[in-house]
């Protein structure tokens, strides 16, 4: 037997050796945490247990799960909540592993997204419906200029070969992008549309069925795995990165909202298709749903009214009706006709979406959003809680690696593990535990942080500061800030609760500090706003919930990092507000298993801006007292990095001090 047999016998030995030769070529260092993470990933997709796995920012956990997926001898998707990290792993961690490890594994990979993400030439080439269902060359003004470069580019990719991929377009608009896209019901299918040969969306679908890895999100994995629509090739194991964010992606993918405008738009653009009157009839209870809605009061819809259930049930009726109506395609005809195509998947959509709100269910929430620059009131409809579903469809018959920077809430699994739709119960500690109602078994491990966050960072409480209003940033708070950031000279990260709350401190902060430079988010693109930090230490940028989460800025740039207030969610939130009542109904404590476990998970992706490298160093200053005050502030707490702790804005200043005069 050779040394390459004898490797290849034992997966722990042969992940450890592939990973060394991956982490070499690209000319990094070998972590004891991505060591140990590589191997736990093997482990689970041989043995048939789920994985969580909680790596710290600067662990390398995309090399961690990307070289077992490649060595596990089933199709593997990876799934991410954001583009960002897709981009990453598409543009520069896959084509940097394959060549340094191409030739001895199947390498092979490829990246799925939903149809909508994907250039559609029929609507390029035919033109788009108008309302009344006629297709449109090119819109007039301003919009069709940027219509016609799309068109360009997309042309463009046909010819060379490329994807046709939204991420990769000229810059544009979400209105311009519909205008050459399409969604699942608008389009016409392979077998009718006469360039199905050159589609985009279904050459990304053939890639991914003669591929070992596939990179999705996690709304098409929700859609597939979930709701049941096959979107993604038959696959035996699944690593879910930014696993933090799943619950909140496939509760929007399983979001829907309806408007009287969308009932109306729907009557219009079928009007031309069909001969009867239920177009009409349509159109007459969108009247009368928008009648319904401007009595309704805006939020949560406990007990749907007299009214609004009588709307509910007219729309619903009119839909089906309508969508019955669309005449039969004839068998073997050719080429569809994609007015009535489209016509007819925006009356199916309204019709699904009316039927689930108007049967308003006990595991739905519904609730309306009340009408806002120049956008009509909504209905919106959401799934009480995801674990069910989670649990029932997608962790029954695949292993499901876990991953994220934060998965441990309060210093355990198990917050994050119950909302996955894993019991604590099944979780392995030691001796193996049998299989409850299918659902595999779960480990969880912390494989660490390659930072000293006791020696790297501060976590500076302001426990002399009144508790927060509903007012916002009182005197006190803006006090605290003006000299916190003049401290540090700059450098500083302002994560805020509110729009109105960052905007007010960033004027503030202008008047009071003139010597510097304040950004607040809004001013221009995040990714602007991002290089105007990172080019000037000596600049603030103030922002609310997008820079919680998506923001990297290793360096001198950001050395404070400033937290308004512990971001619970409002009170007023129809959605969290009725998680947290039936926890409560069910036994539970509401509070802590929905707003502390959100506010937990926020703060932690918060504070962890401020630490990329194992060079940084700096403060994250909460200004909320309660983090030391209140009961719940030790669960908060046990959820950050382990930062050595002060209450003491004296000893704070001085090491701002220190550390902007280098």
């Amino acid at each position: 037997m050779s040394a390459q047999d004898d490797i290849s016998d034992h997966p722990d030995s042969r992940v450890r050796e592939v990973l060394a030769q991956a982490v070499a070529a690209l000319g990094g260092e070998q972590r004891d945490g991505q060591v140990q993470m590589a191997e736990a990933v093997v482990e689970a997709m041989e043995g048939g247990e789920h994985l969580l796995v909680q790596a710290g920012t600067g662990t390398g956990k995309s090399l961690g799960y990307l070289v077992p997926s490649l060595l596990h001898g089933k199709r593997v998707v990876v799934a991410t909540a954001t583009l960002a990290l897709q981009h990453q792993l598409v543009e520069r961690d896959l084509p940097r592993l394959v060549e340094a490890v191409g030739g001895t594994l199947d390498t092979s990979y490829a990246v799925l997204k939903g149809r909508s993400n994907y250039a559609c030439l029929h609507r390029i080439r035919e033109g788009v419906p108008d309302d009344q269902g006629v297709l449109v060359d090119v819109p007039t003004g301003s919009l069709g200029g940027e219509v016609v470069k799309l068109r360009e580019w997309a042309e463009e990719e046909s010819k060379a070969g490329g994807s046709g991929e939204r991420d990769n377009a000229p810059r544009h608009t979400d209105r311009v992008w519909r205008q050459v896209s399409v969604n699942h019901r608008e389009c016409l299918g392979a077998t009718k549309c006469p360039f199905a040969q050159e589609c985009f969306a279904e050459r990304a679908k053939e890639k991914a069925q003669r591929s070992h890895l596939i990179v999705t999100n996690h709304s098409l994995l929700a859609i597939d795995a979930i709701e049941g629509v096959p979107m993604i090739p038959d696959y035996d194991a699944v690593v879910i990165d930014e696993a933090h964010e799943l619950t909140a992606r496939v509760t929007q993918a399983a979001t829907d909202e309806l408007s009287a405008n969308d009932v109306e738009r729907a009557a219009r653009r079928a009007q031309r298709h069909i001969e009867g009157s239920q177009a009409d009839d349509l159109a007459d209870a969108g009247d009368a749903l928008a009648d319904a809605l401007s009595r309704t009061e805006p939020g949560r819809i406990d007990t749907l009214g007299e009214q609004l259930a009588d709307a509910l049930a007219l729309v619903r009726d009119a839909a089906r009706a309508l969508v019955s109506a669309f005449p039969k395609e004839a068998a073997g005809a050719g080429e569809a006709d994609a007015g009535r195509t489209q016509a007819k998947g925006f009356a199916q959509d309204v019709f699904a979406t009316v039927e689930r709100m108007a049967a308003h269910v006990e595991a739905d929430v519904l609730w309306l959003n009340e009408a806002r620059d120049r956008m009509p009131a909504r209905l919106c409809v959401a799934p009480l809680q995801v674990w069910g579903p989670m649990r029932d469809k997608l962790l029954t018959d695949k292993t499901v690696v876990f991953t994220s920077a934060t998965l441990m809430l309060g210093g355990d699994f198990s917050a994050v593990a119950t909302s996955l739709g894993l019991k604590p119960s099944e979780r392995v500690l030691s001796e193996p535990v049998e299989r409850a109602d299918g659902v595999l078994p779960w480990r969880g491990i912390d494989v660490g942080s390659p930072f000293d966050y006791g020696q790297q960072a501060i976590l500076y409480v302001a426990r002399h500061l009144p508790p927060p209003g509903r007012d916002g940033l009182g005197t006190a708070q803006l006090d605290e800030i003006a000299e916190l950031v003049d401290a540090a000279e700059g450098r500083t990260l302002g994560l805020f609760s509110s729009r109105r709350a960052a905007e007010a401190a960033a004027e503030a902060m202008r008047e009071r500090l003139p010597h510097l430079t304040t950004l607040a988010q809004g001013d221009a693109q995040l990714p602007e706003l991002a290089r105007q930090f990172v080019d000037d230490p000596h600049t603030c940028l103030f922002g609310t919930l997008s820079l919680w989460q998506g923001l990297d800025v290793p360096g001198e740039t950001c050395q404070l990092v400033i937290i308004d207030r512990i971001p619970f969610p409002r009170p007023d939130d129809p959605l969290m507000s009725a998680r947290q009542r039936a926890a409560d109904k069910a036994g539970g404590n509401g509070f802590m298993q929905v707003a502390a476990t959100h506010a937990a998970l926020l703060l932690a992706q918060g504070s962890g801006r401020l630490i990329r490298t194992t060079t940084d160093r700096g403060v994250v200053a909460v200004l909320d007292p309660r983090l030391s005050t209140a009961r719940y502030g030790g669960f908060l707490k046990a959820s950050l990095p382990p930062m050595w702790t002060t209450t003491d804005p004296a000893v704070v200043r001085k090491a701002l001090s220190r550390l902007a005069s280098g």
